[in-house]
């Protein structure tokens, strides 16, 4: 069997100098399977300069894009998926800067890509015995009534879209879902999900079964967290203006 082509995984950080477990990153980065994209998304503290030393370890492995503002994570995930289509990735997806999603369980979603042939592969906290998903009671039920509400939108019976850990395969609707911006800074995962099922500027959908949710094994709530009670408020209004735009779309 030859070797296994290295995967793109982007990074969003605003402001997460203090969180940013380096040598960890470091680490994951000497694997001959990955390659890392680093986007500082306007932060405020010496963020870019931590993301910079990462590099250094490992310059052909890490890059790292700066934003010249603050545009919100949406923006941030889709420069960097952007980037790493432009490269010639053939798999790209994102995940969280605090390592909620163990490392080991991204790679885990990508043996599961490859052994289901699947399109896209999304992490799920399903709170189940015999895992370890460490999550506030108040945020579980925030991010359920959330979900919820995500899966109308979509129309499509999703269990966890806000999981921040997901692998696509670079298609062309996956670079036409890439072509405009995200309506919301926050609900951008359903929205990038709906314009992949829905098909967009011309491209097709991609069929349901080429969606594959994974229940994550360890998942952990880590203080600090950018999402705070208005601007999940807000995603949830932004819900209708994606599920709107996807009916309705424009182009």
């Amino acid at each position: 069997m030859g070797a296994v082509s290295p995967i793109a995984l982007i990074v969003p950080c605003f402001n997460e100098a203090a969180r940013l477990d380096v040598p960890a990153l470091a680490a994951f980065a000497q694997r001959d399977d990955v390659r890392l994209v680093m986007v500082d998304d306007g932060s405020r503290d010496d963020t870019l300069a931590v993301l910079h030393s990462l590099a250094a370890q490992a310059p052909d492995r890490v890059t790292v894009l700066a934003q010249a503002k603050n545009g919100g994570k949406g923006a941030a995930v889709r420069a960097g998926l952007d980037h790493a289509v432009a490269q010639g990735f053939s798999v790209v997806g994102y995940f969280d800067a605090d390592l909620a999603t163990p490392l080991d369980e991204v790679l885990r979603l990508r043996a599961v890509m490859d052994a289901r042939d699947a399109d896209v592969v999304m992490g799920s906290r399903v709170q189940r015995l015999g895992a370890a998903i460490s999550r506030r009671p108040m945020r579980h039920y925030a991010g359920r009534v959330f979900a919820t509400a995500a899966a109308l939108a979509v129309a499509v019976p999703v269990y966890d879209t806000q999981c921040g850990a997901k692998l696509f395969r670079v298609t062309d609707t996956l670079r036409a879902a890439l072509a405009a911006p995200f309506v919301s800074r926050w609900a951008f995962d359903v929205e990038l999900l709906g314009r992949l099922l829905h098909g967009v500027d011309g491209a097709p959908a991609v069929p349901l079964d080429r969606f594959v949710e994974v229940p994550l094994d360890r998942w952990t709530d880590v203080a600090g967290s950018k999402l705070r009670p208005r601007a999940m408020a807000i995603a949830v209004v932004d819900l209708a203006r994606i599920a709107w735009s996807l009916r309705h779309p424009t182009r």
